[in-house]
């Protein structure tokens, strides 16, 4: 991961915390690579950058709901989001779809520039279009962009 998307004023970095995350590249867990990834990165945001942290699949087996906003978009929150991450447990499924959304609304991408980072490992498995999505947002957006940092 670079700081894609970081350069923007606003951000809302969303973790897929699916049970999936657990499956392994080169012998490291996806969940691993992706903290690190993300702690990295997360070392060079300028302090006076707005970002949040979203995160799905970290509270519940099973569940297309469970999607929480764990830190809102601030600036000089790259501490909280690196903590959050640490913290997640990855347990439940991949509502990317509503997740994407929800952190669109909290970026009030229809009113400002808007940039959503996803991490993720997998395809939606609770009936959402992201495709679909991405064009709703783009259309009804002032000026919205998804960036996709993707585990295979």
């Amino acid at each position: 991961m670079t700081t894609l998307g970081l350069a923007a004023d606003r951000v809302v970095i969303v973790l897929d915390a699916s049970g999936s995350m657990w499956a392994q590249i080169d012998g490291k867990p996806k969940l691993e690579i992706a903290r690190e990834s993300l702690r990295t990165v997360l070392q060079s945001v300028p302090a006076d950058k707005e970002i949040g942290f979203m995160a799905y699949g970290h509270r519940e087996k099973g569940s297309c709901e469970d999607i929480e906003l764990i830190v809102p978009p601030q600036a000089g929150s790259a501490g909280a989001v690196s903590t959050a991450a640490d913290s997640l447990k990855f347990i439940g499924k991949t509502p990317l779809t509503s997740a994407v959304r929800r952190a669109a609304e909290a970026l009030k991408y229809t009113e400002d520039k808007a940039t959503v980072i996803l991490i993720t490992d997998g395809l939606e498995t609770c009936k959402g279009d992201p495709c679909a999505l991405g064009k709703e947002l783009r259309a009804a957006g002032v000026d919205f962009t998804v960036n996709v940092v993707g585990f295979g």
